[in-house]
């Protein structure tokens, strides 16, 4: 034969594409880099795995085949040929011209094996045809038959019973090509059967194959389940063939017998089988029981039905609606019971021998129905009596002629376990006893107590490490260890239940200290197992309910609670019993932070700062709030570390609660998630854990859900800025007026009158205590929202505008009980609501003032006389043109017109009073100079502090707004001098943010304007408004001119 010439070589390696090799084939190639890919069609490829270099025509495939080369090579593995011929094929397809080679071609070496399908078959004999190879090719496989002894599947009929298969990858090699006719045919046939992926793959690859088999032998579908569990993260392990699921695995069973065992897969029913109970099917997962189950069951009249789908969350649930489903339907349900989070395969494979460990299960199923369990429904034959072990077992007393539900298959007579109260039951058996704390159980079975220790420290799924002290008493106990010994009659060790070796030497070891056989130490292990695994599952249960529980409330504590809600004098009360817990002075901190903790309740509290310097007294300020705060509604924590409050939603709910920090350095790490909280009311971060039943790492989300209310205390000078516009800064007042305020109250605590006042301490906590467990997270209308004003030339304003409402909404809170709750109904859904008064705005006014304002005593000298004399040149010229305040804007040399003072004198002051926001600067009329405007509405002039721009409740009463419940106004204020004096609605000159419609000015002075321009009409002094005004907008204003005589 002659040689192939190297120039064709050369020629198709270089000149024949082989990205066009590859889309012949169907593959799609997309360009990364240099390279292109795509999926191997050589192998069930699920990613791109195969590579091809344009730059040298080349082709990799990094997958399964790890194999690659030339043209030349890739139909060599696509069409099976010897080189030689894909050599003749590549030239006759690119290269016609050049001579054939001489001789025929040579195919590969290795012959072709017959197709396993019939080309001509119908569907349905051509799905029997697969499911026949795949039988086949288990039989041939010791992979798959080493898969079913590890799951514990011996048995010698069971592969050929239920023509059990494996898909290993050979059925598309064993089809014609598919460059043929007929190899696309039958291709096309398969896919439509789901025996073949689009992409030519078997659906099946790499799985066990179970048949479902119609009472004919017809295969009705099919179930796959991988051998191996290294495959790719989003692999399934388990496959059915495309469609919806037909048949009933095992039909034969529902026609020998009435009652019939339901297991949630098919592996748990091979598992029964295998172990000698034939009356067994399967559905096809937890939400797999279908209408093909149902109408068998019907036809076949099936009476009982032992659900014995695996013991977790999904298979508790499915258990109890299938039960609901059949049982409507006349059939009794009952419930096999593995150990928790276990399936009947895994079961059998940790407790030996499995025809015994399933018999004892089915033996003790739980009835699901209404009543007693009917006696004809038994699940299992007793054995024969312990005291007569020669004696044949009693035949199983069944409803159907097969006996089909054995306890066990047959065995010698001798190793036929004896129910359980045959040796175990004594007259007067003793019950289970528990400590309190789960540090000690005893559990009493037969002549036998077992002491188990150390199940509180089990807080895990899957773990049950115990101590066990085994011992024995009785007249047999006494004559096996007579004459006794000290250390003779128990046995003693440590073990975890959930290990197979564990329990096996603690089993053998058990039984020869005691002189009892292995199988009955081991009965009684599965007995401790269930008995453990209910007290562990109450242990984690408490484990993870919250810790501190709201107490109940006797009538007489709720009356007192209701009393101090309904008391007129209700602020005093709060103030009162703040110095009976030894806080003197500050009224202001003390109602504020007092309130803001009761706006926890609401959907947005407001949160608190405690500021001063060491030893001023903010821990004793937080200390005697949070001791009026119930102790299941506070969080109180030295520090937070940066991840910490992400995972606070497990086991532990912040809602409406408070989280107090001793001092915000200690939370410095935990700045942004606090300010977060804050803001948005809820938290969630995403990590990555292991996964409990794969141990893989999986992405898990962690959800804190608030409101909360932040409380923190904190020395330094410098807040945190986005902390500081989240929150409400209490100062604490550092005067040595209030140092002799503390020392005479320190003082007076040696004293008789002081130790009676500590000793109604008590009384007084728990009294609001139970006042704030009875007020209601009720919404707030705010009935005069529209009407109030705030400053607006800042943007921090925004959130201190946002303080300021919900000071009102949680002030309206408080007094829930001294008005009237309205409703209303929403969607169906019925809310529930109170209304803020004008007490309460003026309170709030009052307090805002004093938290977020400022006082004249932080100015100079000098720059405050300035400020004086700007407010009396604002309020004459107001007053002579019928101007609002907010409308007039002055420029430096009118004040110094005004003044007399020097430019650079004034230009000091007026810059410290811009920066002090007493002065808000606009742009000039011709855009070339400055004008201010004042927003100082003469406040503060006693040296007490102030909010610009709220309104005056006098003003807002004089507005439309609803009439005001005389009732609760009065309760609010309380009794003539009895409320303190600081906190009465105070009363002056309208703020400069707002002034009522009806005070709008004569419109005689635009006469005035008549012969002046539109530009001369824009002068500094009197110009129309330039910034943007205070809220609610005003009428338009009039346009002035700077002076009088201009205008004349």
């Amino acid at each position: 034969m002659a040689r192939i010439p190297e120039d064709l070589l050369n020629r198709i390696r270089t000149e024949v594409p082989l990205e066009r090799l590859a889309e012949g084939r169907g593959v799609e190639l997309k360009r990364h880099g240099a390279d292109l890919i795509g999926r191997c069609p050589f192998h069930n490829d699920r990613e791109p795995s195969l590579v091809v270099t344009p730059a040298k025509n080349l082709w990799h495939c990094l997958g399964e085949c790890q194999t690659g080369g030339s043209p030349i090579d890739w139909v060599m593995k696509a069409e099976g040929v010897s080189f030689r011929h894909a050599v003749e094929i590549l030239r006759a397809e690119h290269f016609p011209t050049t001579p054939s080679l001489d001789g025929p071609p040579q195919r590969s070496s290795v012959p072709k094996l017959a197709p396993p399908v019939d080309l001509d078959a119908d569907d349905r004999e051509l799905l029997g045809q697969v499911i026949g190879y795949y039988h086949q090719t288990l039989k041939e496989s010791p992979e798959a038959l080493g898969y079913l002894e590890k799951r514990g599947l011996v048995h010698p009929e069971l592969v050929d019973r239920f023509k059990l298969g494996y898909a290993n990858r050979t059925l598309g090699y064993r089809l014609p090509s598919m460059n043929r006719k007929a190899g696309q045919e039958i291709r096309t046939r398969l896919q439509k059967l789901g025996v073949l992926r689009e992409s030519g793959h078997e659906h099946l690859n790499g799985s066990l194959v179970v048949p479902i088999l119609g009472e004919g032998g017809e295969v009705l579908g099919a179930y796959g389940r991988k051998l191996l569990s290294n495959l790719r993260p989003g692999t399934p392990l388990h496959l059915y063939l495309p469609g919806p699921h037909r048949g009933v695995f095992n039909v034969e069973a529902l026609a020998a017998s009435k009652e019939v065992i339901l297991c949630e897969a098919l592996i748990d029913a091979l598992t029964f089988w295998c172990a000698g109970f034939r009356n067994v099917t399967a559905a096809y997962g937890v939400e797999g029981f279908t209408h093909d189950h149902l109408a068998a069951f019907k036809a076949y009249g099936t009476e009982h039905v032992l659900i014995a789908y695996d013991r977790d969350e999904a298979g508790e649930k499915a258990a109890e609606s299938l039960a609901k489903k059949l049982q409507a339907e006349g059939i009794g349900c009952s419930r096999v019971q593995f150990p928790k989070g276990m399936d009947a395969n895994e079961y059998a494979l940790k407790v030996q021998p499995p025809a015994k460990a399933l018999g004892l299960l089915l033996r003790t199923a739980a009835w699901m129905g209404n009543g007693a369990k009917p006696a004809s429904m038994a699940s299992a034959a007793p054995a024969a009596p312990a005291e007569a072990p020669a004696s044949p077992p009693a035949a199983p007393v069944l409803s159907s002629p097969l006996p089909v539900v054995a306890p066990v298959p047959v065995v010698r007579t001798s190793e036929q376990p004896a129910p359980l109260a045959a040796k175990e039951e004594k007259p007067h058996a003793e019950a289970s006893t528990t400590t309190p704390d789960l540090d000690e159980v005893l559990v009493p079975l037969g002549d036998r107590r077992y002491r188990l220790r150390g199940l509180r420290k089990n807080l895990a799924w899957g773990v049950l490490k115990l101590n066990v002290l085994v011992t024995r008493e009785g007249p047999e106990a006494e004559a096996l260890f007579a004459p006794p010994l000290p250390l003779s009659g128990f046995f003693v060790d440590t073990l975890d239940l959930y290990s197979a070796r564990q329990r096996a030497a603690f089993e053998k070891q058990a039984a020869h200290e005691l002189g009892l056989v292995e199988e009955t130490i081991k009965r009684d292990l599965g007995q401790l197992l269930r008995k453990a695994e209910d007290l562990q599952q109450e242990s984690i249960k408490k484990t993870l309910e919250p810790k501190v529980a709201a107490p109940a409330m006797t009538e007489e504590e709720s009356r007192e609670a209701l009393d101090f809600l309904r008391s007129p004098a209700l602020l005093t009360r709060i103030l009162e019993d703040f110095e009976t817990l030894g806080l003197v002075g500050e009224e202001t901190n003390k109602l504020t932070a007092y309130l803001a903790a009761i706006s926890r309740k609401l959907d947005k509290p407001l949160a608190v700062i405690v500021q001063s310097s060491s030893a001023a007294g903010k821990s004793a300020l937080m200390e005697a709030v949070l001791g009026f705060v119930p102790e299941e509604e506070r969080e109180k924590y030295s520090a937070l570390t940066g991840q910490s409050l992400f995972y606070f939603g497990e086991g532990k709910s912040l809602r409406h609660k408070i989280l107090a920090i001793a001092e915000e350095e200690g939370a410095e790490k935990a700045g942004y998630a606090l300010k977060l909280l804050q803001s948005e009311g809820e938290l969630s971060i995403a990590s990555t854990g292991k996964d409990p039943q794969t141990g893989r790492l999986v992405t898990q989300e962690y959800r804190v859900e608030g409101p909360v209310m932040i409380f923190l205390t904190t020395t330094a000078i410098e807040i945190d800025e986005e902390l500081l516009n989240r929150c409400l800064v209490l100062t604490v007042d550092e005067s040595r007026e209030q140092t002799r305020r503390i020392h005479e109250l320190q003082r007076r605590a040696s004293t008789l009158d002081g130790i009676l006042a500590s000793r109604r301490k008590p009384k007084a906590l728990k009294v609001h205590r139970n006042a704030q467990r009875l007020l209601r997270p009720l919404l707030v209308h705010n009935p005069y929202a529209s009407r109030l004003t705030f400053l607006d030339e800042k943007t921090r304003m925004r959130r201190d505008h946002v303080k300021y409402l919900k000071l009102i909404e949680a002030i309206a809170l408080l007094f829930q009980y001294q008005r009237a709750v309205k409703s209303l109904t929403v969607d169906g859904e019925v809310v529930e609501y109170v209304e803020a008064t004008l007490a309460d705005v003026a309170l709030a006014n009052r307090l805002a003032s004093e938290v977020l304002g400022r006082s004249l005593d932080e100015l100079p000298p000098q720059t405050r006389r300035l400020l004086v004399h700007l407010d009396e040149m604002v309020t004459g010229l107001c007053e002579k043109h019928g101007v609002a305040r907010e409308d007039l804007r002055f420029s430096r040399r009118d004040v110094r017109s005004a003044t007399g003072w020097h430019n650079s004198q004034l230009a000091i002051h007026l810059a410290r009073l811009v920066d002090l926001e007493y002065l808000l600067v606009h742009r000039g009329g011709r855009g070339q100079s400055f004008v201010y405007e004042l927003m100082w509405a003469g406040e503060g002039k006693d040296g007490s502090r102030f909010l610009p721009g709220l309104i005056d409740v006098e003003t807002l009463a004089g507005t439309d707004a609803p009439a005001t419940n005389a009732a609760t106004t009065e309760s609010f204020r309380g009794e003539k001098g009895e409320f303190p004096g600081p906190f009465r609605p105070h009363s002056g000159a309208l703020p400069g943010g707002f002034r009522p419609d009806e005070t709008d000015p004569d419109p005689a002075p635009h006469a005035h304007l008549n012969g002046f321009s539109h530009e001369e009409a824009e002068t500094s002094l009197l110009g129309a408004t330039l910034g943007i005004p205070s809220y609610p907008l005003p009428a338009p204003r009039l346009v002035m001119r700077r002076a009088s005589e201009r205008l004349s």
